[in-house]
């Protein structure tokens, strides 16, 4: 069974070549659209994909379509925007000029405002939401690893159905929602960790171990869920734990943490947040789309959000784009 046409990533950082790789692995014809950092190494060495459940797959560089600019050829059926929120507006614009008009495009990127901001820029095309709930990090040159769990979320719409037996295949099932956007909050609200994260300076699994990160990433979680709930907003429960108990359980001592979180602590040893490696490379970061949604949605709230503030103050401290 062939996929339904080309898929293009725009955007080809650790999200849009692992979902990309997964996908050519299980025979889809995907471009990969990005900068020439990343180009450069899966040109010299391939894409390899793996994961914490043991896959572990090569495509060698000569069987990669690889391109800094939309090609003019194999125009897609397909989208995946997978840049940095800061990026949408710029890509959504580039897409616009550059593919069929109601071409479907799902974002899988952090946040929850990016599919409004494409929208705006691309009002041609069918811009989609979509949340990937895993970890991938970069361990070397071409290569991907996906650390953690979870079914990548799309929102329901008729264009995908072509799409769901790829996905199935590449191992990439789709989780469709008539409304995603109870699903994109309670990823933000999980987001909360990656400047955590970042600022620890540690693999995710040994910064949770960690009760002074976790009393952090609670002080920000219980300030997000107050502004939440005053905004009559409800986030989907992305685990068997109620949010309203997450911040108490979050404080817990660390032996009692480390038999209670055993699902939430089951990812490999170098899973570590997209936000780290972005801070150790010197790129800009997403913060803005993270903590600071919070600090925006306090304003329209006519209040304010000191935890997540502070917290898109310290890592702006540590922005300072090379690339």
């Amino acid at each position: 069974m062939t996929a339904p046409g080309p898929v293009w990533v725009l955007g080809a950082g650790s999200i849009g070549c692992f979902v990309g790789g997964c996908l050519q692995a299980a025979g889809a014809e995907v471009h990969f659209i990005g900068r020439p950092r990343v180009l450069s190494g899966l040109a010299a060495d391939g894409l390899r994909v793996s994961d914490l459940d043991g896959r572990d797959d090569t495509i060698l560089p000569a069987a990669l379509h690889l391109h800094e600019s939309p090609p003019e050829r194999s125009l897609p059926s397909l989208v995946l925007l997978c840049v940095k929120s800061p990026a949408t507006a710029d890509a959504a614009a580039l897409l616009q000029d550059a593919v069929p008009k109601g071409t479907p495009v799902v974002s899988l990127q952090n946040g929850v405002g990016n599919p409004a901001v494409a929208r705006a820029h691309a009002p041609a095309l069918k811009i989609l939401p979509g949340m990937v709930p895993f970890n991938v990090a970069q361990l070397g040159p071409g290569h991907f690893h996906r650390g953690t769990e979870g079914h990548v979320a799309v929102q329901a719409d008729p264009a995908l159905e072509p799409w769901l037996a790829t996905f199935e295949r590449a191992g990439l099932p789709l989780d469709l929602h008539a409304d995603l956007a109870p699903v994109q909050w309670g990823k933000l609200l999980l987001n909360l960790n990656n400047p955590v994260n970042a600022l620890s300076g540690q693999p995710l699994q040994a910064q949770l171990l960690d009760r002074g990160h976790r009393r952090t990433l609670a002080a920000l979680m219980a300030e997000a869920l107050q502004l939440l709930a005053q905004a009559g907003i409800a986030p989907a429960r992305m685990s068997p734990l109620p949010w309203r108990w997450m911040p108490a359980f979050l404080r817990l001592p660390t032996p009692v943490f480390r038999v209670a979180a055993a699902r939430m602590l089951r990812m490999d040893a170098k899973a570590r947040s997209s936000m780290a490696d972005d801070v150790a490379q010197g790129r800009r970061t997403e913060i803005d789309a993270l903590c600071g949604e919070f600090v925006r949605l306090a304003a329209r709230l006519g209040t304010t959000a000191p935890r997540n503030a502070e917290m898109v103050r310290r890592i702006e401290a540590l922005d300072h784009p090379r690339v």
